[in-house]
């Protein structure tokens, strides 16, 4: 209690201690619970989230062929989008969720796999008239999974920020995973794995340049940290021009005219994958090297908004592009290994056996019907859809590795 300077006490006094100090301890409870309660939204809120989001299709075990085994031990494989740097899981590790990690890579005889930085990405994930100013989802993960301030508001620093963990991880573990920056590099690492290695190699590219942050002099930075790919849209449209899923169906603005220009020039490598038919005529018009189309399925094959035309598709492939087919449903309709080989057999017959490839969209909010260790289920599916063996290698990775080889920068 309170003594007056009488020596007597001050009942007044007293309870107003006695308020004050329920009102400290009821706000340290409060705080406390509330630091508790933030801790764990961020242990456990980007786990559920990535579980939800990046799914197997629940199946019975696949059945492989001994013809099947073999020959999938024997290839090159190769994948041209997965984004797999978006989620807070350690990529060196096996993990329990999602679709992709280097154990799994390994187990499933991949050799490269393109990591697609996503920085924006729109509430919905709809095919069509998805407006530019919609909810952006990956802030939201972004605070949820701590990652830095900067990135909370850059979509430039987002990028750079996923390109960090896939430099972290070579750092980690060299003799486990590779970056390539160049032909050169490529060429290291496919003779890493001839010899007996069982590193695997990782492309860095950026899905959607609205991560340039409306400023060119971000092409630069962003090759500079890594980037050998930029895809030019995403799910809305941007700066550069109209999106294959936006409001305007707009080609190439100005400034998506010199983004593209520079680009080339530094040797970066184009994605159209989400491109409007206008933007993809704009660049085929405006320069000779052969695009990326990372993930995708064929119209003709499955006639879906998120799929543009055979007709554009063939002047891509007549160009030297490549194309990578998707695994989930909006690219190939059913999210199944016999749909998904019917796209490549499609894919083969409209622009012929040197222009097709894989492109997941592992871990992109995708349901697949296997994860990236159970690859072998498309060897063994072509098998059994008569594909000859030239075909089965084309398709797995031989394609994807010609063009890199002759897209990258030499050193």
């Amino acid at each position: 209690m309170f003594a007056a300077p009488d020596g007597s006490y001050n009942l007044e006094n007293n309870a107003h201690y006695k308020v004050t100090m329920t009102l400290v301890l009821v706000a340290v409870i409060i705080v406390v619970v509330l630091s508790l309660l933030l801790a764990l939204a961020l242990s456990l809120g980007p786990a559920r989230l990535d579980g939800s989001m990046n799914t197997v299709i629940p199946h019975a075990d696949y059945e492989f062929s001994a013809e099947a085994r073999a020959l999938h031990k024997s290839l090159v494989i190769g994948d041209l989008h997965a984004d797999s740097t978006l989620w807070q899981r350690d990529l060196l590790e096996s993990g329990d969720r999602g679709h992709v990690d280097i154990p799994r890579m390994r187990e499933g005889n991949v050799a490269v796999q393109m990591f697609t930085s996503v920085t924006k990405s729109p509430s919905g994930l709809k095919y069509k008239n998805t407006i530019s100013d919609a909810r952006d989802n990956i802030t939201s993960l972004a605070v949820l999974q701590a990652w830095p301030l900067a990135t909370w508001n850059s979509l430039t620093e987002r990028a750079l920020y996923q390109a960090g963990r896939l430099h972290a991880m070579v750092e980690q573990a060299p003799k486990q995973f590779q970056l390539i920056l160049s032909a050169k590099d490529l060429k290291t690492l496919l003779s890493r794995r001839a010899n007996g290695e069982t590193v695997v190699g990782g492309v860095l590219g950026v899905e959607g340049s609205h991560a340039l942050d409306g400023e060119l002099d971000n092409i630069d930075k962003l090759y500079e940290a890594g980037f050998r790919m930029m895809s030019l849209q995403h799910f809305f449209d941007n700066k550069l021009g109209g999106s294959l899923h936006g409001e305007s169906g707009a080609g190439l603005t100005e400034f998506g005219r010199r983004a593209v220009d520079k680009m080339l020039a530094r040797g970066i490598m184009i994605d159209v994958s989400h491109s409007s038919p206008r933007v993809v005529e704009d660049v085929l018009a405006r320069s000779s090297a052969p695009l990326i189309v990372s993930h995708t399925g064929f119209y003709g094959h499955c006639p879906s908004p998120r799929n543009i035309s055979d007709q554009l598709m063939q002047k891509i492939a007549k160009n030297g592009g490549i194309i990578g087919v998707g695994y989930w449903g909006g690219a190939v309709c059913e999210a199944t290994p016999r749909s998904i080989v019917g796209a490549i057999r499609y894919g083969i017959d409209l622009v012929g056996e040197n222009h097709v490839a894989l492109g997941s969209d592992f871990d992109g909010s995708i349901s697949a019907p296997f994860d990236i260790s159970e690859l072998i289920v498309l060897t063994d599916e072509m098998l059994k859809a008569n594909f000859t063996e030239t075909e089965v290698r084309k398709v797995m990775g031989e394609n994807m590795m010609r063009f890199l080889r002759d897209n990258l920068p030499v050193d």
